[in-house]
């Protein structure tokens, strides 16, 4: 069995001139169909948004459970949070860590904290 789809494809030229489509701008601008406005959710007084409140204040609990971090936020760390700082050492002592091959700032901040010690 053969099953043959054949799909029709229709053209249509749109034309970007402000002059030939005034009507259409026109219509634009009018208000809106009133058989098309939506009576169960009106649009916003300013007397609604003064009254609002965040969702935070009118479910707490589900405010708390839907939050997420923030862009860029660090989440709970599994080990203590280091800190960075800036520290210039002489040029043949990182060129020895770094001869080591990768995680040379791990090996030297092992070093560091043995002497801390």
């Amino acid at each position: 069995m053969v099953s043959l789809f054949v799909h029709t494809i229709k053209i249509v030229k749109i034309d970007f001139d402000p002059a030939k489509n005034a009507k259409n701008i026109r219509a634009m601008k009018k208000k809106p169909n009133s058989e098309m406005i939506d009576r169960e959710n009106p649009e916003w007084t300013d007397a609604m948004f003064a009254k609002a409140r965040p969702a935070s204040e009118v479910f707490p609990d589900l405010a708390a459970h839907s939050e997420k971090r923030k862009r860029g936020q660090r989440g709970p760390q599994k080990k203590p949070r280091k800190v960075l700082i800036a520290l210039r050492l002489e040029e043949s002592t990182v060129a020895a860590y770094k001869a080591g091959g990768r995680g040379y700032q791990t090996r030297m901040a092992a070093v560091l904290e043995e002497h801390a010690k």
